[in-house]
C-alpha cells in the first residue's frame, strides 16, 4: 500500500507547491491556490495512511519519493531532463528511504 501511498502523496504535494509557484512566479490568476491548497489538504491526507508507528519514520522516508517525484514533474510537466547528477542524488535519496521504510521494526 506505501508503494502507492507514497507517489499518490508526492503527485499532490507537489502540484499543490506549484499552483502558489505558477500565482507568485508565472503571473497566473490568484484563482490557483484553490486547487493547490487542495492538493496539499490531499497530500496531508494521504500521508495519514502509511503504515508506520512514528509520523516521523513516515515523514522521512516519503522525502526520497519526493525527491523522485520532484524530478519526474521537472522533465514531464516542465520539459527540462534531469542531468546524471539528478538522477544519482534521487537513486541515493530512495536507497535511504527504503533503508528507513523496510526494515521490521518489532
Amino acid at each position: 500500500m506505501t508503494l502507492i501511498i507514497y507517489p499518490l502523496a508526492a503527485l499532490a504535494e507537489i502540484a499543490g507547491c506549484f499552483a502558489f509557484w505558477a500565482w507568485l512566479k508565472l503571473d497566473r490568476s490568484v484563482l490557483w491556490l484553490v486547487p493547490g491548497l487542495l492538493s496539499l489538504a490531499a497530500f496531508a491526507w494521504l500521508l495519514t495512511f502509511v503504515p508506520s508507528e512514528a509520523a516521523g519514520r513516515a515523514y522521512a522516508a516519503y522525502g526520497g519519493v519526493y525527491i523522485a517525484a520532484s524530478l519526474t514533474w521537472l522533465w514531464m510537466i516542465e520539459g527540462q531532463r534531469p542531468d546524471r547528477f539528478d538522477l544519482t542524488g534521487a537513486a541515493i535519496c530512495l536507497i535511504g528511504a527504503a533503508v528507513i521504510l523496510l526494515p521490521s521494526r518489532t
